[in-house]
């Protein structure tokens, strides 16, 4: 009896360190492994990616290891995991779906953290990209999560994917007013704004005669991070500057007409 406890009593302390000892093990060398793959220049979402699962590998590794301690078969206790695997894949297909799409985007890579992406009816900045959802935060300072498989089966615009952008803007201008000299009033506001590049050069001409006026077509080219700055001021700046001018803006406009009748007299 002493000696079968003995026994028993080694193979469970033996099968305890085993489990304590690697997952201190394994944290150390998801540590280096992720220090390794870092200075690799390896994009962060594909370090993540890779860290989770070896992750996962090594601590299922380490608790196979422990029950084979413990005198566990093994052999039979994969086969019985494998089996149970398929079923639990085909009870969470969409999970499964999700983890196909978190691969695929991982390793065609779209998109990378920090970019500023529309996709899946959500615009925001890529926070995370973990095995089943993308982490993105909008522009309101909302968090999103979103489901992987969503995104790989949308179209996904980066607007961060270029060094620079054009700004398309459009102006109607009234057929009456001056043509050329409100095209000369943008041309001055452009050159005059740093912040737009000469290379590839601006352009500002007309694009189509519509109802309400002749639409002068504006497009300037900026570095991404001035976009929005440089559109919203633009914007201002051109309004003023035609008011001053007077270049006049045509809208659209409804005008009622009231008629009063007058009751006939019998």
């Amino acid at each position: 009896m002493k000696d079968t406890l003995f026994i028993w009593g080694t193979h469970i302390l033996f099968a305890l360190a085993i489990f304590f000892v690697g997952r201190i093990v394994v944290k150390y060398a998801i540590k280096i492994l992720r220090g390794v793959l870092k200075k690799a220049n390896l994009d962060e979402i594909l370090v993540n990616f890779i860290v989770s699962l070896c992750h996962v590998a090594l601590l299922i590794f380490i608790i196979i290891a422990a029950l084979h301690e413990l005198g566990v078969d093994t052999t039979s206790l994969i086969a019985i995991l494998g089996a149970a695997g398929l079923a639990v894949g085909l009870a969470l297909k969409n999970s499964l779906q999700n983890f196909a799409s978190g691969v695929l985007l991982i390793l065609f890579r779209p998109f990378k953290i920090d970019d500023f992406v529309e996709t899946a009816g959500v615009t925001g900045i890529v926070e995370d990209v973990t095995i089943f959802n993308t982490v993105m935060k909008t522009l309101d300072n909302r968090r999103i999560i979103i489901p992987n498989s969503m995104i790989y089966n949308d179209k996904i615009i980066n607007y961060s994917a270029k060094d620079i952008r054009r700004i398309d803007m459009v102006f109607p201008v009234s057929y009456e007013d001056d043509l050329e000299k409100a095209k000369g009033i943008l041309w001055e506001l452009i050159k005059s704004d740093p912040r737009i590049l000469d290379n590839p050069e601006p352009f500002v001409g007309v694009g189509e005669w519509a109802e309400n006026g002749i639409h002068l077509f504006v497009r300037p080219w900026v570095e991404k991070e001035d976009f929005w700055t440089t559109k919203t001021e633009l914007l201002e700046k051109i309004k003023v500057a035609f008011d001053e001018a007077g270049i006049t803006i045509p809208y659209q406009r409804m005008q009622v007409y009231l008629v009063e009748e007058k009751k006939k007299k019998k």
